[in-house]
Parts: structure tokens; C-alpha cells; sequence
């Protein structure tokens, strides 16, 4: 009975360690949720409005340039800012206001007047830039490092339905858009009724600088995969429209988005169970090896099809991993601000080629772009290889730990309730039963020895 006792003190004070508080996980995940939501619909808005007035190339430079530029200057000022302060409820609450500010615009603006068009562009650009680093900073400091992946997992499969069930009621209006868009960040202002202030959640010190930052080992060799990734993604589609046709590439992006959608869960638990660098060795290998096969049979739609499944298995795993849960796992102690301000840059600049000069980039290079592309992937791993592991390793012993400890204890249990149920064996079954109880009696002291062993060790 002692021994029972000890074991269940032991599952007690692991289950302590791996608690997560509610109330942050909440606010968490409705502050990030809602900031992704509400930046698909300001995309989808610029789009619309920009297809609608039928610019040339120079002017999608201006009107995107604009934008990404705004996110990507605004993001690094603001997690200067933001990583500095003493109150960071504050500061989100005023970033939400601005948000709002912006998409109340977008309702107003004339959107057909090009300056106008420009100056939108860039205001929801910085709307979301100034205060996102300091959002998923907010997301490091309320979720232990073994939750984090599970939790950015559940904030993007709800990003994802969200965006769906909003984008079938807009339909591609670009008025139903900008009424949603103003709503969606409206909502975003009740979060902080629940949100603790400062002296419940301290911004984290000391502050880091950029300089430092690029001169950390770790942080570049995970930076670089990614880098690549998100330069290289994007160039297949419009190759994909000549070979299989608009109809088919429509398909694709349905199953993809699918794909994604539960694969962006399922890689949250597994990142938090295997660990950040194996799940990111094997997503960057199976989208190496879908555009291997593209490369070898372009034209087959089964290729495609192949390619698809994997691509979306791959995008929903990495996009949880470097968007959500490595840059805060790499901050350690310090501000993570600044390490989400440059480590999502990668997927802003993604995004403005892709929306710019991604066609002509991709058909220039038509011949050789799955080859080329699956040739970076591949190499795209050998930085991985040499990154350290964020996920503690005490955290994955614990968890063994915690598997002996129940498994054991299940034993003892079954075995205690097993007992006054026998009859009272004959000789000739005393003899056996003997030896089946000496046999349990050895597996189960393995196992609370193999437990012992291991809470000594790390305990």
C-alpha cells in the first residue's frame, strides 16, 4: 500500500508539471485565432479590389508592396516596443483598436481611387504587423513549451473552419467582406475581459536584440529550412493551370485545404509528443518527395493528386511548427517578440511574390521548377539536422515516467481486485498459480523499478 502511495504522489506531481492554466490557454487562443481570421479577410478584401479596378503589374507591385511592407516594418518596430513594456494587455488592446480602425475604413474608403487603394493596403498591413509579434509573445508566456504545439494546432483548425463558414456567407462581396472583416475584429475585444494584467503575467526580461538574434546558432538553422520553404512553395499553381486544367487545380486545393486543416491538429499533438526537429525533418522530406514525383510524371493527374496529399500533410505540420510554437520555444526565459517578428517575415515575403511575380517567376523557370524545387527541400534538411531540440527532453522522459506509473498501477489494481474472486485452488492448481503469481509479481516489480529508476534520475 505504501508503495501504491508513493506511485500515486509521483503521478500527481508529474500531472502538476504538465498542467496548463485555463484562463490564458483561452484568451490565447481567441487573440491569435482572431487575429488570423481577421488578416484572411483583409488579404481577400485587397484582392477583390484590386481585381475589381483590373491593375497592370507595376501598380500590384505598389499596392502590395505597400502591405507586406507595412507588415514587415510595423512587426519589427513593434516587438521593440512591446518587448520592452511593463503592461502588454494594454498594448494588445490598443493594436485590436487599431484593427478595428482600419477595417471601419475599408467600409468607408472609396475603393475604386487608386491612392486610396494604397493607403489601405498599407494601414491593415501595419494593423496587423505592430501588434502580432506581441500577441504570439502573449502565446509563449500563457502555455508551458509541452502545450504549445497541440494549442497552436487547435488555434488554426479553428482559424480554418472559421475562415470557411465567413467565406461562404461573403461569397467573394467585397462589401459583405469589409462588414465582416470590422466585425470579426470587434469580436477580438473580448478576449481582454478574461486577460490577466501584469502582475499575474510579467513580460519576460531581459530584452533581445535583433543583432543578437541572427547570431543565434539555433535560431538560424531553423530560419534557413524555412526561408527556402516558404520562397519555393507557392510556384506550382500557376504551372498547374497548364498542365491539368483550372477545374482540376480547383479540386486539388479543396483536398489540400482539407488535408491541412486536420493535419495542422494532428501535427500540434505529434509535435508535442515527438518533438519540434523530427516533425520538421518529415515534413520538409515528404513535400521533397511529392515534387520528386511531379518531376518524374507532371502531367499524371495521380501525381497530383499524390503531390496534394502530401503537400497538405506537410503544410498543416510546418505551419503549426514555424508560424506558432519554434520561434517562443527558442526565446527561452527572454521577450519571444522579437523571434516571431523575424521569423514569420519569411511567409509575408512568400506571400507578396506569390501575389506579384510568383506567375512569371514559376512559368520562367516551367521546365525545371519541380526538380529545382524538391532539390531545395531536400537540401532544406541538412540545417535541420544540425538544430538543437526545443522540446526538453526531461518533458519526454516525464512522460515515460508517467506511462510505467500508470501501467503499473493498473497491474496492482487488477490484480488486487482479482484476488478475492479465485476459489480456493486444489493442489494440483496451487502449484500453478504459484508460479503465474511469482511471473505477474516480477513484471510488476520491473515496472516500478524501471519507474523508480527514472524518477531518481530526473526527480
Amino acid at each position: 500500500m505504501e508503495q501504491i502511495d508513493a506511485k500515486s504522489m509521483l503521478t500527481k506531481k508529474l500531472a502538476d508539471k504538465l498542467q496548463i492554466k485555463g484562463r490564458n490557454v483561452l484568451v490565447s487562443i481567441a487573440l491569435v485565432t482572431n487575429a488570423f481570421v481577421w488578416y484572411f479577410f483583409a488579404i481577400s478584401v485587397l484582392k477583390d479590389v484590386a481585381a475589381a479596378i483590373n491593375v497592370d503589374l507595376t501598380t500590384t507591385l505598389i499596392i502590395w508592396g505597400a502591405h507586406f511592407g507595412g507588415i514587415c516594418f510595423s512587426a519589427v518596430a513593434g516587438a521593440r516596443i512591446s518587448s520592452g513594456m511593463t503592461q502588454r494587455r494594454r498594448f494588445l488592446l490598443l493594436w485590436t483598436l487599431l484593427g478595428i480602425a482600419s477595417s471601419c475604413l475599408s467600409i468607408v474608403i472609396d475603393k475604386t481611387y487608386l491612392p486610396n487603394i494604397v493607403f489601405l493596403s498599407a494601414f491593415l498591413g501595419v494593423s496587423l504587423g505592430i501588434g502580432m509579434p506581441s500577441c504570439m509573445g502573449y502565446f509563449t508566456e500563457s502555455i508551458h513549451i509541452q502545450n504549445r504545439g497541440r494549442v497552436g494546432g487547435v488555434i488554426l483548425c479553428l482559424s480554418g473552419i472559421t475562415m470557411f463558414g465567413l467565406s461562404m456567407i461573403s461569397n467573394g462581396e467585397i462589401g459583405i467582406e469589409t462588414i465582416a472583416l470590422t466585425i470579426c475584429r470587434g469580436v477580438g475585444l473580448l478576449p481582454f475581459v478574461f486577460m490577466r494584467d501584469k502582475s499575474e503575467i510579467p513580460v519576460k526580461s531581459p530584452r533581445t536584440t535583433y543583432l543578437s538574434l541572427i547570431k543565434q546558432r539555433p535560431f538560424v538553422l531553423y530560419l534557413i529550412p524555412w526561408i527556402m520553404f516558404s520562397l519555393i512553395t507557392y510556384l506550382t499553381i500557376p504551372i498547374a493551370n497548364d498542365l491539368i486544367g483550372k477545374a482540376n487545380v480547383d479540386t486539388l486545393i479543396i483536398i489540400e485545404n482539407f488535408f491541412v486543416g486536420i493535419f495542422s491538429l494532428t501535427g500540434g499533438f505529434l509535435l508535442d509528443i515527438v518533438g519540434r526537429k523530427r516533425i520538421a525533418i518529415a515534413g520538409f522530406t515528404m513535400l521533397g518527395l511529392g515534387y520528386s514525383i511531379l518531376g518524374i510524371y507532371p502531367g499524371e493527374l495521380l501525381s497530383w493528386y499524390f503531390y496534394t496529399i502530401v503537400d497538405g500533410i506537410a503544410w498543416g505540420m510546418l505551419f503549426v511548427l514555424f508560424v506558432v510554437t519554434i520561434w517562443g520555444d527558442l526565446s527561452h526565459e527572454k521577450p519571444s517578440d522579437v523571434y516571431y517578428a523575424i521569423g514569420v517575415l519569411p511567409f509575408f515575403v512568400s506571400k507578396f511574390l506569390q501575389l506579384t511575380v510568383g506567375d512569371l517567376i514559376a512559368l520562367s523557370i516551367r521546365e525545371a521548377v519541380f526538380s529545382f524545387t524538391a532539390f531545395l527541400l531536400f537540401l532544406a534538411v541538412l540545417p535541420l539536422i544540425y538544430t538543437p531540440e526545443t522540446l526538453p527532453e526531461k518533458l519526454m522522459k516525464d512522460r515515460d515516467l508517467k506511462s510505467y506509473v500508470e501501467k503499473a498501477l493498473k497491474k496492482v489494481q487488477k490484480e488486487t481486485e482479482k484476488a478475492p474472486q479465485n476459489p480456493m485452488p486444489t493442489s494440483s492448481q496451487s502449484g500453478e498459480l504459484e508460479s503465474e503469481d511469482e511471473e505477474s509479481s516480477e513484471e510488476t516489480d520491473d515496472e516500478y523499478e524501471e519507474a523508480r529508476k527514472l524518477a531518481e534520475k530526473y526527480y
